[in-house]
């Protein structure tokens, strides 16, 4: 028979002592958990509370009569009642492009021409978009595109800076695409440019359809503007300006 000195000594008790040392200790050491609440929650950042996005303007003159509303964070919804057929497919495009919601509602004196009323449709949409941004914190607000439609090349750079400026480039072919006479093109935008606050440079690279000129103009447009608006998470509602403010107000 065995001493209980010569039993302790063993081999295989003592292997079997050690295993169970070490399971002791790697048990002491994993954390054991018993529950969901059982461990502190990781902080969430807090969310930065956002304005509703959305401008709406009455224009009326002895010239025309315009409502237009802008929503900056929406589906590229287009609702457009003007008298001017191509600047209604214009404006869906920058609907659409820009996934912004618009609606456009106008009458003007078109017997005349469509001067007046682009004019003011323009003037009425750049003046909405300054009454949607605010005070434009947060915003990236540099946008640039380019955009092609088959042969023709536009490129699109903007700065929402509150200090409005056109620089256009475009050599359009014809002078009119249907009734729509193609001068009103950069009026558009000198308009827009004005009331909105906006920097705004365009450039033909490229075509030689006038349709597709004018079309991809707009689409550059609408992609730089959508850029221009979208909010910059790393700015953390700050404004992208050194001195603080990028409103003239």
């Amino acid at each position: 028979m065995l001493t209980s000195a010569q039993f302790l000594q063993a081999p295989g008790l003592q292997s079997r002592s050690r295993v169970a040392r070490c399971s002791r200790l790697m048990k002491a050491a994993t954390p054991v958990h018993t529950g969901p609440h059982t461990e502190a929650a990781t902080p969430i950042p807090p969310t930065i509370s956002r304005p509703y996005r959305v401008g709406t303007v009455k224009r009326k003159t002895k010239e025309t009569e315009v409502e237009v509303t802008l929503n900056l964070d929406g589906t590229g919804i287009c609702a457009v009642d003007t008298p001017v057929g191509f600047l209604n497919h214009m404006l869906d495009q920058i609907a659409s492009h820009g996934l912004f919601d618009l609606t456009v509602k106008a009458r003007g004196d078109v017997w005349i021409d469509d001067h007046h009323t682009v004019e003011d449709i323009a003037l009425a949409l750049g003046t909405a978009l300054s009454q949607a941004l605010g005070d434009r914190k947060g915003i990236h607000r540099f946008g640039e595109f380019s955009a092609p439609l088959d042969e023709a090349l536009t490129h699109v750079v903007l700065d929402l800076s509150g200090r409005p400026h056109l620089s256009c480039n475009l050599t359009i072919p014809a002078q009119r695409i249907g009734n729509f006479d193609t001068e009103l093109v950069e009026h558009f935008f000198m308009s827009f440019s004005n009331t909105s606050g906006t920097t705004l440079h365009i450039r033909q690279l490229a075509g030689k359809n006038s349709h597709h000129i004018v079309e991809a103009t707009f689409k550059a447009f609408a992609r730089a503007l959508r850029r221009a608006c979208e909010y910059d998470e790393r700015r953390a509602g700050q404004i992208a300006s050194s001195k603080g403010v990028l409103t003239q107000q």
